[in-house]
C-alpha cells in the first residue's frame, strides 16, 4: 500500500514504460499511415475522437470506481480484524480463568497464539503464498490437524471454537462471556468469508479487454486527426493523451485485486505484524517481532 502523498513520476514510468513505448510506436505508425495512405482518400472528422474520448472517460471512470470499492472494502475488512483481534485478546485475558495461575496463563496464551496463527494462515491464502508463518504459534498436534484440511485458516477457527467450548464447560468462563467470545469467532468467520469473496470474484474480463482496446483505438484515431493540423507533432500529442488514458486505466486495474503482494494492494504484512505485536504485548511476552518498515518511505506490503 502506498503511504506517501506524492507519487514519484519515476515509479509511474517504472510501471507503464512498456505501454508508453508501444503507445509511441503506435502513434508514429498512425501518423505514417495517415501521411502516405489515408490522407490521399479522405480526412477523419474531428468529432470522432471527441465522442470516443467522452465514452472512454465513462468506461474508465466506472472501472476505477468499482476497483476502488473493492480495495476500500478489503481495507475495511482488515481494519475490522485489527480491532476485533485486540478485543478477542482482551476478552480472553480478562475473562478466562482456572484455579491455577500457571494453567490460566497457558490457556490464555494458547488461544491468543492460535488467533495470530489464524491471521497468518488467512493472509497466506489471500496472497496464494504457501508460507509456514502460522505454524510458529500452534502446537504439533494442531499443526497436523490443520495440515489435513485445504482451508487452513478455517480449520484454525474450528480449533479455537473447540477450545472455547472446553473452557466454558470447565467453568473457566460463564455463559454471558462465552456468548460474547463466540460472537467474535462468528465475526472472524464473516471477515474471512468477505475476504475470500473479494479474492475469488473476478472482475469481468470482457470489460477490461474492451476498455483497453478502445483506448488503443482512441490513441490511433486522435493521432490521425491531429496530424492534419500539427503534422509530426501529432505523434507527441497522441502519445501524451494516450498516456493519460492508459495510466488512469492501469491505476484502476492495480486496485482490482487488493490482496495481491503489490504496491497498490492492502498492506497485509504490516497489518498482520501490527496485530501480532499488539497481542503479544497484551500477553506480556518479551520476544516481540519488529514492525514492518516501509520501502523507501513510499509503500508497505
Amino acid at each position: 500500500m502506498i503511504i506517501t502523498e506524492n507519487v514519484r513520476l519515476s515509479r509511474v514510468l517504472r510501471i507503464t514504460w512498456k505501454t508508453d513505448l508501444l503507445v509511441l510506436n503506435s502513434c508514429f505508425a498512425s501518423y505514417l499511415l495517415n501521411e502516405y495512405i489515408i490522407s490521399k482518400y479522405f480526412a477523419l472528422p474531428a468529432m470522432i475522437p471527441t465522442v470516443m474520448g467522452t465514452a472512454l472517460a465513462f468506461f474508465i471512470g466506472f472501472n476505477n470506481n468499482q476497483a476502488y470499492s473493492r480495495w476500500w472494502e478489503a481495507r475495511q475488512i482488515w481494519g475490522s480484524l485489527v480491532n476485533n483481534s485486540r478485543s478477542w485478546a482482551r476478552g480472553i485475558i480478562a475473562y478466562s480463568e482456572t484455579g491455577d495461575a500457571k494453567d490460566t496463563y497457558k490457556q490464555r496464551k494458547a488461544m491468543v497464539y492460535r488467533h495470530i496463527a489464524f491471521l497468518y494462515a488467512l493472509k497466506g491464502a489471500l496472497r496464494k503464498q504457501h508460507l509456514d508463518d502460522y505454524k510458529k504459534y500452534l502446537p504439533e498436534d494442531e499443526i497436523a490437524e490443520v495440515e489435513r484440511q485445504t482451508n487452513k485458516h478455517n480449520a484454525i477457527l474450528q480449533l479455537q471454537s473447540r477450545n472455547l467450548e472446553a473452557v466454558y464447560k470447565e467453568g473457566g468462563i460463564d455463559g454471558f462471556k462465552f456468548l460474547h467470545l463466540n460472537d467474535m469467532l462468528v465475526t472472524f468467520t464473516d471477515d474471512m468469508g468477505k475476504s475470500e469473496r473479494i479474492k475469488n470474484t473476478v472482475f469481468p474480463p470482457t470489460y477490461l479487454y474492451f476498455t483497453r482496446l478502445f483506448i488503443w483505438m482512441f490513441g490511433i484515431i486522435i493521432t490521425i486527426v491531429a496530424s492534419e493540423t500539427t503534422g509530426l507533432w501529432s505523434v507527441v500529442l497522441g502519445s501524451i493523451i494516450s498516456f493519460v488514458f492508459h495510466t488512469t486505466h492501469i491505476i484502476g486495474v492495480s486496485l482490482l485485486n487488493p490482496f495481491e503482494p503489490d504496491v497498490a494492494g492492502i498492506s497485509l504484512d504490516q497489518i498482520t505484524r501490527t496485530i501480532e505485536i499488539n497481542l503479544l504485548e497484551m500477553l506480556g511476552e518479551s520476544d516481540i517481532p519488529a514492525p514492518i518498515v516501509p520501502v523507501n518511505n513510499e509503500y508497505v506490503m
